[in-house]
């Protein structure tokens, strides 16, 4: 008992020496912190620094509050095809279905958090490529697959939710033909130096249907059919673009929300 009563002092004493190297406790605006903590390596913030920029407040929802809607289930004035001519796309019962040529958003974008829902053709028809074949481009230029793999297969680079040419996903999460299915798609731009060399490649984060599919894989350039992706010097953004693939794949809900850090706005 007496050994206990000795230790007991200095367990207490561990568990609350973090607090103690922290300093004494500041308020700024209301908000408690610390000041006198060490700094956060590459900023001027401390640990705990009350006086750091508090992140946006986003209301959730189906759709949350700061979204960008691409696509309500209406019309399809946020797309034209790549001339600048209106999405000649067939737009019934809340859905958009593929048609003629590819369309592409009337905004660009850079970092984004992407949702959209699709669903492959009933009855399905073809075999590998040929079988509800349509695809997401970020920036218009980096492919994400879109295709009917349930109980069918392809070369994997190119199944549901690859990184077209480059990456398998995965798993394989399709669900049947004429069931809605969504992407949840979390984008990085490259980043170029200023003599036009790359300095950090395109990143993509994906869920199908609520699995992951691509965990912060990186793109080895745009995408290329049949050949090895590189970087050349890129556009800081570019458009959302849903390609036409001789399939009547159709979408629907489709938003968007803009990455940015609280401290770089």
């Amino acid at each position: 008992m007496k050994n206990n009563l000795i230790l007991l002092p200095l367990l207490v004493a561990v568990l609350f020496c973090g607090r103690a190297f922290a300093g004494s406790e500041t308020v700024v605006n209301g908000i408690a912190g610390f000041k006198d903590s060490p700094l956060l390596p590459g900023g001027k913030w401390h640990v705990h620094d009350p006086e750091r920029p508090q992140p946006p407040v986003v209301t959730p929802g189906n759709v949350p509050s700061d979204a960008i809607i691409l696509f309500d289930g209406t019309d399809l004035s946020q797309w034209h095809d790549k001339k600048g001519n209106p999405a000649p796309w067939i737009v019934a019962d809340g859905a958009m279905t593929a048609a003629k040529t590819d369309i592409v958003t009337a905004k660009e974008f850079g970092d984004i958090q992407l949702h959209a829902e699709f669903s492959e053709p009933v009855p399905a028809t073809g075999t590998g490529q040929g079988r509800g074949n349509s695809g997401i481009f970020l920036m218009g230029r980096f492919e994400i697959q879109v295709l009917d793999c349930f109980k069918s297969q392809t070369y994997p680079d190119g199944q549901t939710s690859a990184i077209y040419g480059q990456h398998p996903p995965l798993v394989n999460a399709c669900r049947a033909p004429g069931e809605w299915q969504t992407y949840d798609i979390v984008f990085t731009a490259p980043r170029f130096n200023p003599d036009g060399t790359l300095k950090q490649p395109a990143y993509v984060t994906i869920f199908q249907n609520g699995i992951l599919t691509q965990n912060h894989q990186a793109f080895l350039g745009p995408t290329q059919h049949k050949q090895l992706a590189k970087y050349t010097k890129l556009p800081e953004t570019g458009p959302i673009a849903l390609q036409y693939h001789n399939n009547p794949v159709r979408f629907r809900n489709i938003w968007v929300r803009t990455l940015t850090t609280t401290e770089n706005p």
